[in-house]
């Protein structure tokens, strides 16, 4: 069918009141309308139901278009016909949610040849009954939505979606157009193989989303940090991303009960209370929604403020999908992550037991976010490169990496000594193997392949595994360097990078952030820290009162001879040169600090800052409480009075439905908040006593922060992670609180 320029734009303000239409949506329906395949990527927002939509209003038959979920079949259904008045029959789904008569209408339409658009899961695609309904009809294309299900590389692999090209075959032979808002080259060759559909005219929008803003935050104290983000945001709607239904249920109760209108979504609650939530979120009766990823695919809420991820996702597909349900109408859209290092040992631990090659593919995916969220390099640029585009600014001034840059290096060195250790080696390795190489990590998988003995091993041990990897990465971005994505992501040198390695020249590199190791799992005190932390972007503390608190606390040092950051840790600090706290009480609520040691350190510090503040006019932030929800504090209760009881940990965990990791960071935020607990027969039952000596001298005497990192390297591989962790409590509550 041959449509001109102005038809199509007649149709385009017939039936969608648009005069003009976005990107390549005009070339895309074209040459789907003259019988093409096409493949669409296409960001969030970009406008790709539309890619579809029209060409079905306008040729002869029925589209059918396969979705993913319920929900945004319905949505798109009832969009389709709020377009085209007095037509219910124009736009059909067809899924588990219909009851008979609902489908014996379906049916009807569809065979009268009313029906222009039908919304079929994939799932429901396989029935036979449902094949042999499509076989009566004229089909006029098929529409693959989130094209990203179909391959196993993708962030929600499905599969029905990879029966798909079988079952079109089955129906009848029709021109297909598979669409997808992210999908990395990899996704997009496994999608293109998986329908056939190698010779398709590919159609790729940049994925730059200009008004969005992307900002990574140390998980240490996430709950607090989301209530007061959104109420600085009032009225604004926004999502917040949660990994499990656990989380998602207890983040909407503590934001509901600080006052913040919030409800749960997720595929635990029956479809009756799902759907309720998500048009009360639609309908703006509410401001936030609490959700697993299931939520927002295809929602089409222009005005989704912010984006929070209150768990790291599982990979940058995912990450981006998400974010894109920010500013979809081009405006105002913050995207905004809590990253620790422990979710992402956390997703891990879930692989265990899947096949290896699926293992291998899920590690991988989750160090390319290990390697988003550590980078200081423009966060665009890296989002960019992953999906096979360049950015070519050097400085976004769209994500707290380039609104506040870290100090940059030559590298050219560092680089000529990665590109030298590739080449010298006679196959192919990835990014964390090359890393431990260089900075000298004798693990098994490194003596397996004899590395430890290679010219290059320990080379750079002094500037550790993290510095090396974020060099491999930066060579990745700048094309001296390229991944196999066929082979788990090999690390290779580029034509460019051999040229490089020939003739150096200045090349500036940054190091990566440094994070703490885990979050707060408590509502409203810190887990207690663990070493350096890197100061919110965007936060932005008072950084002349920051060095006079850093003094008043060396001066405590000294005169109770206890280390400095047993007193108060950096991130404290920090959030005092933030909140300006002139009382006890208003210093017991900063990060990391409690009552106890409020009262305990409290007084020459609220002194110091009232003076500060007077002195200078300063106009402080108004007072934040974060109210508990009820059955958190039950649960500290229970656990105080237990190790009065002189309880074992695990009769405690037990008995509170908690794993031991759980009842070891609910124990140290109780102690973090300036309470003192007696474990010492716990340890004398766990722990050998020189090796529990051992740990707590080096916690009184060497250590520089309280980080179980650092004291695990100090101490060396004969202790392991929970016995640091027990006797840097027992310390902490003698000498701290």
């Amino acid at each position: 069918m041959n449509v001109t320029s102005q038809d199509l734009h007649d149709k385009l303000k017939e039936f969608f009141g648009w005069d003009a239409f976005k990107g390549n949506q005009e070339d895309i329906i074209k040459h789907l309308i003259g019988g093409g395949d096409a493949f669409v990527l296409m960001p969030t927002g970009g406008g790709k139901s539309l890619c579809y939509q029209l060409p079905a209003l306008c040729l002869p038959g029925t589209a059918i278009v396969i979705s993913p979920l319920i929900a945004l079949m319905k949505n798109q259904v009832d969009a389709i016909r709020g377009f085209i008045q007095n037509k219910e029959g124009i736009a059909h789904f067809l899924n588990s949610s219909l009851n008979k008569s609902q489908i014996a209408e379906v049916k009807a339409d569809l065979l009268s040849g009313v029906t222009k658009l039908l919304y079929v899961a994939p799932e429901s695609l396989t029935k036979e009954e449902n094949i042999q309904l499509l076989k009566q009809l004229k089909i006029s294309f098929y529409a693959i939505d989130e094209a990203h299900c179909i391959s196993e590389w993708g962030h929600d692999f499905r599969p029905e979606y990879r029966r798909i090209r079988e079952i079109i075959g089955q129906i009848s032979r029709a021109p297909i157009i598979a669409l997808t808002a992210t999908a990395t080259p990899k996704v997009q060759s496994d999608i293109q193989k998986n329908l056939g559909m190698l010779d398709a005219k590919v159609f790729k929008s940049s994925f730059n989303r200009e008004n969005l803003y992307y900002e990574i935050r140390d998980k240490s104290n996430p709950k607090r940090e989301i209530i007061k983000f959104i109420k600085d945001n009032p009225g604004k709607s926004g999502i917040i991303y949660c990994l499990s239904r656990k989380k998602v249920e207890e983040i909407a109760q503590l934001l509901t009960v600080n006052g913040i209108k919030a409800l749960p979504y997720h595929a635990g609650m029956d479809a009756a209370t799902r759907a309720h939530n998500q048009d009360a979120f639609l309908m703006e009766e509410v401001d936030v929604i609490v959700a697993t990823i299931a939520f927002g695919m295809g929602i089409d809420k222009p005005d989704v403020r912010f984006v929070i991820h209150y768990d790291i996702p599982k990979s940058l597909e995912g990450y981006y999908q998400e974010t894109g349900r920010a500013g979809r109408d081009g405006q105002e859209g913050q995207c905004i992550a809590f990253y620790s290092y422990k979710d992402i040992l956390r997703l891990e631990k879930f692989m265990q037991g899947k096949p290896i090659s699926e293992q291998e593919i899920g590690k991988q995916l989750l160090m390319e976010t290990v390697s988003y969220a550590e980078s200081n390099q423009c966060r665009r640029k890296i989002l960019l490169n992953y999906f096979g585009e360049d950015y070519p600014e050097a400085n976004c001034g769209m994500c707290d990496n380039c609104l506040y840059p870290k100090k940059q290096f030559d590298g050219q060195e560092e680089m000529c000594t990665v590109i030298e250790l590739i080449l010298s080696l006679p196959e192919a390795f990835k990014a964390d193997h090359l890393a431990n190489i260089l900075a000298g990590v004798n693990n098994s998988i490194i003596k397996s392949y004899n590395h430890h003995h290679h010219e290059l091993f320990g080379f750079g041990r002094d500037k550790g595994v993290r510095f090396w990897s974020a060099v491999i990465r930066q060579g990745l971005i700048l094309h001296l360097l390229d991944k196999d994505i066929e082979r788990y992501g090999l690390i290779l040198v580029t034509p460019a990078g051999k040229a490089f390695y020939e003739h150096p020249t200045e090349l500036l590199l940054t190091e990566d952030r440094e994070f703490v190791e885990g979050e707060d799992d408590d509502d409203d005190e810190p887990v207690i820290g663990a070493g350096k932390h890197s100061q919110n972007a965007g936060g932005g503390g008072d950084q002349t009162l920051l060095a006079m608190l850093k003094d008043v606390r060396k001066d405590l040092s000294r005169k109770m001879n206890l280390p400095a950051w047993v007193i108060f840790t950096d991130p404290s600090l920090e959030d005092m040169s933030i909140q300006y706290p002139v009382t006890l009480d208003e210093l017991k609520a900063c990060q990391g600090v409690g009552e106890g040691k409020a009262r305990k350190f409290g007084k020459p510090v609220i002194e110091l800052i009232a003076k500060y503040v007077e002195e200078n006019d300063i106009i402080r932030p108004d007072d934040f409480v974060v109210k508990s929800v009820v059955n958190r504090s039950a649960n500290k209760v229970y656990i105080i009075q237990s190790i009065d009881r002189r309880l074992p940990f695990e009769d405690i965990a037990r008995t509170k439905d908690m794993d031991f990791e759980e009842l070891l960071t609910e124990i140290e935020s109780i102690v973090a908040s300036g309470t003192r607990l007696n474990i010492d027969y716990y340890i004398r039952q766990t722990i050998d006593e020189d090796k529990a000596n051992d740990i707590y001298d080096y916690f009184r005497e060497e250590a520089a922060t309280d980080s179980v990192t650092d004291a695990l390297k100090e101490l060396g591989g004969d202790y392991t992670e929970e016995e640091v962790r027990l006797v840097r409590i027992k310390f902490l509550s003698e000498v701290g609180n």
